[in-house]
């Protein structure tokens, strides 16, 4: 995959919540929810781009801010999800 898991959720970001917007700089770390970037419904969209686009299940119990609340949360979140066992 070319793409990295951050750069596909980054490239999300700014067109879903940025509408395109590039001049806004997205720092790894920076709480997108504090910045306003997303805001609780935009938590869901985010949660059903990560369901999508890397066929995981996202539960209730990991929409929270210490997996969902920075380009680098997301992307350890996403990656610790593809590595871990399926289990039926």
């Amino acid at each position: 995959m070319s793409e990295t898991i951050r750069d596909s959720v980054k490239a999300f970001v700014v067109e879903n919540f940025l509408f395109g917007d590039t001049s806004h700089e997205l720092d790894g770390t920076a709480s997108l929810i504090e910045n306003g970037v997303i805001d609780s419904t935009g938590v869901l969209e985010l949660v059903a781009f990560i369901e999508d686009r890397y066929g995981i299940t996202v539960a209730d119990a990991d929409i929270v801010p210490a997996n969902l609340d920075s380009l680098d949360r997301i992307s350890a979140f996403i990656a610790s999800k593809l590595a871990a066992p399926v289990t039926a």
